[in-house]
């Protein structure tokens, strides 16, 4: 069977742009969507371990905890090396309980083949949330996640994620994010790219959060003036 050319990013950005005036606005501010391309088969582990090690952590914590994991796994992060050093080792890290659960119970998985990274490539997007889900500590959000930043899979539409939610209701001027299951219906109308349309939601996002810290910057810049207005003695004094 031949296979299918994927559209390039520029092409999925003129043809998003083509259907949607908000979404020409988005690309026209942030050029073609960059996903990233699929990761290599043996780096799908990592991919996944990352992910439950990040779970409810943010920039340098998780920079630090991972680096910790990695470490400990001699710098190769897979199921043989994460059974290998056990539960004290992960724990060791200062990985919670439950993620050290989750990286046990995903790597016995693995070993034992129930989870099949290595054929999680030739099954569908429902297929793999559903292989992926029956792993501790993995719920539909991080599978969605994996389908998109992992497998480069160009229709995800994680409806569950509220940076998508929030940078709908932003860009296209909702006056609340709106619910899972309204975003479902939303993004009918962009398949198959619902992936880049999730990304240019994600941007706007940013933009609104950057767009606040630099009006915190003004006040504060404003603030520092006044207050040297004032302290400031008058001539002739």
């Amino acid at each position: 069977m031949a296979q299918v050319r994927r559209p390039s990013p520029s092409e999925v950005a003129a043809e998003l742009s083509g259907r949607d005036r908000v979404l020409a606005g988005l690309v026209a501010r942030h050029g073609p969507p960059r996903l990233g391309r699929p990761v290599p088969v043996d780096a799908r582990f990592a991919v996944l371990a990352r992910s439950i090690v990040s779970q409810q952590l943010a920039g340098a914590a998780v920079r630090a905890i991972h680096s910790r994991f990695a470490d400990a796994l001699g710098g190769r992060v897979s199921a043989d090396t994460v059974l290998r050093v056990g539960p004290d080792g992960l724990a060791g890290c200062g990985l919670s309980r439950a993620k050290v659960e989750a990286l046990t119970d995903l790597a016995t998985r693995v070993d034992g083949g129930t989870v099949q990274l290595d054929r999680i490539g030739r099954m569908d997007d429902a297929e793999v949330v559903e292989h992926l889900v029956q792993v501790r500590g993995i719920g539909v959000w991080t599978a969605e996640m994996f389908l998109l930043m992992a497998l480069g899979r160009p229709d995800v539409w994680p409806v569950g994620d509220f940076g998508v939610r929030s940078g709908y209701a932003l860009a296209w001027g909702t006056p609340a994010p709106p619910s899972p299951g309204r975003l479902a219906e939303l993004g009918d109308r962009f398949r198959p790219y619902r992936s880049a349309v999730a990304w240019y939601c994600w941007r706007s996002a940013d933009e609104a959060k950057a767009q606040a810290a630099r009006g915190q910057d003004r006040g504060r810049a404003r603030g520092r003036e006044g207050t040297g207005r004032a302290r400031r003695p008058k001539v002739g004094a």
